[in-house]
């Protein structure tokens, strides 16, 4: 990817835009699982909206995506990460995942996949393992990498 990555900070009035962003990357997983509901997003969102632990992903100046990490015991958790579906693929996720390393040195980091989702293959190829799952998520954990 050639193209300037920056992570920007999410204020509180950018929640409409940032659910609208959640139910495109979604939506395919979702309904491929009967459980499209663009309700139940906006409040699944919302229960975990904390702006001081979001960012934009942004790609050239434009904002393709976001992110949620914040601290839990003894690890860190990725609550959101959503690229529009049309860069999926294309490197930003990646991008994005080498940033979170570099962010995270010396701490394990948490995630929640939702099951049957492409995210799921996502997660393993960067180094996430399986540490349980539900009826409709699967969770993963990536060890602590050495701090530099």
């Amino acid at each position: 990817m050639n193209a300037a990555l920056s992570f920007d900070p999410v204020q509180a009035d950018d929640f409409d835009a940032l659910a609208e962003l959640r139910a495109l990357a979604m939506r395919p997983s979702l309904e491929r699982l009967g459980r499209y509901d663009p309700e139940r997003s906006r409040r699944r969102l919302r229960a975990g909206f904390v702006p001081g632990h979001m960012r934009w992903i942004c790609l050239d100046g434009e904002r393709v995506g976001f992110y949620s990490l914040f601290p839990e015991e003894a690890a860190w958790r990725l609550d959101h990460l959503y690229v529009h579906p049309s860069l999926q693929g294309r490197g930003v996720g990646g991008a994005v995942m080498r940033h979170l390393r570099a962010q995270t040195q010396g701490v394990p980091m948490r995630v929640t996949a939702l099951r049957d989702s492409e995210s799921n293959a996502f997660y393993r190829r960067h180094g996430f393992v399986q540490t349980g799952e539900s009826e409709w998520d699967i969770e993963y954990e990536r060890a602590a990498e050495p701090a530099a």
